[in-house]
């Protein structure tokens, strides 16, 4: 069969690949963000339509993506809340999952609607509840990360710079309670299709605190909609955020987005960071 389907998109190892698990695979859109090297793109093959997402070998969101998908997206595919992958091959980094019809929910209606927050809350309780575990190392080795973050070349405001440090270093570490994160739950990861929530991109999954997985909607949805967290919490079953770790969770997330939105050319989200940032460092 001929190649051009994937329009030098994937290489020929890749396409020979995809050629054996759908049948005359067509491409109907590449929905890739193009900040990065990771590539998604939306297939055709025998009337049914899937995503396929692949990234180079040191683009390590598709490795979270694959121990996602093995092992903790179940009881959302059992819900029909994301996709199933239906086929996977680490060694030529590919992933096919069932495509999810709909529209995004960001910048849309529905991201303000706190019957869509209800059932992000409930969803988001399902990732978290299936694990859990003690971790005496966390919370030591996210605040080294963050100080060498902050030794990066970026664009954040020197006397930011100091604050944040300062928190780092006073910061008294615990041990921490993890269990399975989505890493950027919020409405640019949310399908609505009809009434309902449908949830995708689990590149930034890995296990922490449970709290982390709000701070995207705290400093975005929640900040001006009391409304929509409370509609959230609602659905979700209690509030994971405490007062000694929410500060320095949202700090870390803070520093985190400034530097890799910087890293990538994201100059939008990056603004979005110092923010994030400042708004962090009033916790304190």
């Amino acid at each position: 069969m001929s190649h051009s389907w994937h329009q030098e998109l994937l290489n020929e190892d890749q396409a020979a690949r995809i050629e054996e698990w759908l049948t005359e695979p067509q491409l109907v859109a590449d929905l890739s963000w193009g900040l990065t090297d990771t590539k998604v793109l939306q297939l055709r093959s025998s009337g049914r339509q899937y995503i396929l997402k692949t990234a180079g070998p040191s683009n390590h969101h598709l490795q979270r993506e694959f121990v996602a998908h093995a092992r903790f997206t179940r009881p959302l595919v059992e819900r029909g809340i994301t996709a199933q992958a239906r086929f996977v091959d680490e060694s030529l980094r590919l992933l096919v999952l069932d495509y999810l019809p709909g529209y995004l929910c960001d910048h849309s209606s529905a991201a303000l609607d706190p019957e869509i927050h209800v059932q992000a809350g409930r969803a988001l309780r399902l990732i978290h509840e299936q694990s859990s575990y003690n971790d005496g190392n966390y919370e030591e080795n996210f605040i080294r990360k963050c100080l060498s973050w902050l030794g990066d070349d970026h664009r954040i405001d020197p006397h930011l710079v100091a604050r944040a440090s300062t928190a780092l270093h006073e910061y008294r570490t615990e041990p921490a309670l993890l269990v399975p994160t989505h890493g950027d739950w919020q409405p640019r990861n949310w399908i609505i299709n009809g009434d309902g929530l449908h949830v995708i991109d689990f590149g930034r999954f890995d296990f922490r605190p449970a709290s982390s997985d709000l701070n995207r909607l705290a400093v975005q949805q929640f900040k001006d909609a009391p409304e929509l967290e409370s509609a959230f919490l609602e659905g979700y079953g209690d509030d994971p955020r405490d007062s000694r770790t929410w500060p320095i969770i949202s700090l870390r997330e803070a520093i985190g987005t400034s530097i890799w939105a910087y890293q990538v050319g994201d100059n939008n989200f990056e603004a979005q960071g110092h923010q994030m940032l400042s708004d962090a460092l009033e916790l304190f």
